[in-house]
This record gives C-alpha cells, sequence and structure tokens, in this order.
C-alpha cells in the first residue's frame, strides 16, 4: 500500500526534474548563427532583393569609366527620360496593341479550333503532324520580309506576322492536350450520345483548358517578341518604333525608357492572362 502511495510523488519529482531540465536547455541553447538569421530574413523576399541587386549594379554600371559607359544612363536618368516620353509612349502603346490585339485573337480563335479538330481526329493528326512538325520550328521572323512585301499595308503585315508567332505554341498546346484526353471521358460521351459539337464543347475542350492557358501564355510573349520586331522594320509608330527611334539619335536615356515602359506593358499584359486562368481553371490549384 505504501509503495502505491509514493508512485505519484516518484512521478511527480521525475516530470518536475524534466522540465527544470528543458528549460535550462531553452535558456542556454545558442542563438541562431548570423548567416541562418540572415536568411530567415530574406526568405519570402528573394524576388524584392534579386531586383534590388539588378538596380545597384545598374547604377555602378552607369557610373563606371569606361569607353562604352554612355550606353548605360543611370536608373533616374531613365526615369526621367521615361516621365518625360510618356504621352509618346502612351500613344505607341495604342499603335502597338491595335496590331497585337486581332492577330492573337485570332491566333488564339484559330489555334484553339484547329488543335482541339486535330488532337480528337486521327485522320486529321496524322494527316497535320507532319507538315507541323515541318513548319512550327520555323522562326516568324523569317515571315517578315514576304509580309511587308506582299501584304497591303504595314499594320496587315504586322498582323500576320504576330498571328504566326502565337499560333503555333497554341494550337500544338491544345491539340495535345485533346489528345491526352482520358479514355473514361470518351466512353462516357459515346454513351450519353454527345454530338461531335457537344463532345467538343463539353468534354474535350475543359479538359484541354491547362494545356490551352500554357500555349496562350507561350503565344502571348511571341506575340510581343513578333510585333517589336515588325515595328523595328517600317512602323511609324508603337513601342518598338519608339525605341528604335531613339537608339538611332542616340538618346540612350529614352531609349532605356521605352524598353522599361515596354517590359512593365508586357508584365501587365500577362499578369491579366495569369488572372483570366485562375479564374477559368478555378479547380486547379
Amino acid at each position: 500500500m505504501a509503495s502505491n502511495m509514493s508512485a505519484p510523488s516518484v512521478l511527480a519529482s521525475k516530470s518536475s526534474v524534466l522540465a527544470t531540465d528543458s528549460s535550462a536547455l531553452t535558456q542556454h541553447s545558442p542563438t541562431p548563427a548570423g548567416p541562418l538569421r540572415t536568411w530567415r530574413f530574406l526568405q519570402g523576399r528573394e524576388g524584392a532583393w534579386f531586383l534590388l541587386g539588378l538596380l545597384l549594379l545598374w547604377q555602378l554600371v552607369s557610373v563606371l569609366p569606361f569607353a562604352g559607359s554612355y550606353l548605360f544612363p543611370s536608373p533616374w536618368v531613365s526615369l526621367k527620360a521615361l516621365w518625360l516620353s510618356l504621352p509618346e509612349l502612351l500613344k505607341g502603346t495604342g499603335s502597338s496593341f491595335l496590331i497585337l490585339v486581332p492577330g492573337y485573337l485570332l491566333a488564339a480563335l484559330v489555334g484553339i479550333a484547329w488543335g482541339l479538330l486535330v488532337g480528337t481526329t486521327p485522320a486529321l493528326h496524322r494527316m497535320f503532324s507532319a507538315f507541323s512538325r515541318l513548319a512550327s520550328p520555323i522562326p516568324p521572323t523569317i515571315y517578315i520580309p514576304y509580309a511587308i512585301a506582299l501584304l497591303p499595308t504595314f499594320r496587315t503585315a504586322a498582323g500576320f506576322v504576330v498571328f504566326i508567332g502565337a499560333f503555333w505554341p497554341v494550337f500544338l498546346n491544345t491539340a495535345a492536350g485533346a489528345g491526352a484526353l482520358p479514355q473514361r471521358y470518351r466512353d462516357n460521351a459515346r454513351i450519353l450520345g454527345l454530338g461531335r459539337g457537344e463532345y467538343l464543347h463539353r468534354v474535350v475542350f475543359p479538359s484541354a483548358l491547362p494545356h490551352i492557358f500554357s500555349g496562350l501564355s507561350v503565344g502571348l510573349v511571341f506575340s510581343f517578341i513578333m510585333l517589336t520586331v515588325a515595328e523595328l522594320f517600317g512602323a511609324n509608330a508603337g513601342l518598338g518604333r519608339f525605341i528604335q527611334l531613339y537608339a538611332d539619335y542616340a538618346d540612350y536615356p529614352r531609349m532605356v525608357a521605352g524598353i522599361l515602359y515596354t517590359s512593365v506593358v508586357v508584365l501587365l499584359t500577362m499578369e491579366l492572362l495569369e488572372r483570366i486562368k485562375r479564374r477559368a481553371l478555378f479547380w486547379v490549384r
């Protein structure tokens, strides 16, 4: 009986000893090392610190005395030139988007529709796959001189080049997504007696949406590249024309301002597409 009565007291004393030891260890535990504290401070802010590092590097290069230092105006000078050129840049943005938007939207429409058909029709896939493997790797810049020479206006020629640049990524990704449709979806659609159009609209298209948006993102990047390159050839206005004009006049602050402004426009446009993607693919996380 005495041994049974002493068991709780023994356990209590042991727990108190353990608590005392753990508190002592906590008090005497070493503080995190300097590099570890620095890493914890930087964690989650890597992008901002990287941009800050690039800005400091830019400032350093702009003040170094070397032969080509005039090619690198300081960030402050470039931002000042950007502010002064803002009305001209806004006008150029409108001109560029009048070319970009129709060409990109037409490429998205044709690429998605044709990709769904090719991805779900074995005969079309066999017929078109060889041509797509041959034509898709060709750089769209090759078509610029032909488009300018054959089409009636520069705007239609530039729109055609934008269309070619965006079409292949959209088409190839859509066809891949349509071809990757699980067999059970096809069997269920056959059991339900869905028609061809309803099958493509209600089954294939939603299943291929992740692939389609991947193609749209890549196609939008290519569209901006092709638009800028086309505007370097013969445009009277536009973002590419702005950069080329002031590069010809050796006005490098305005040229750098045009590059910065164009990058911001591309970033905002890509962010808009990303928001549309997140809203459309609400079931994908």
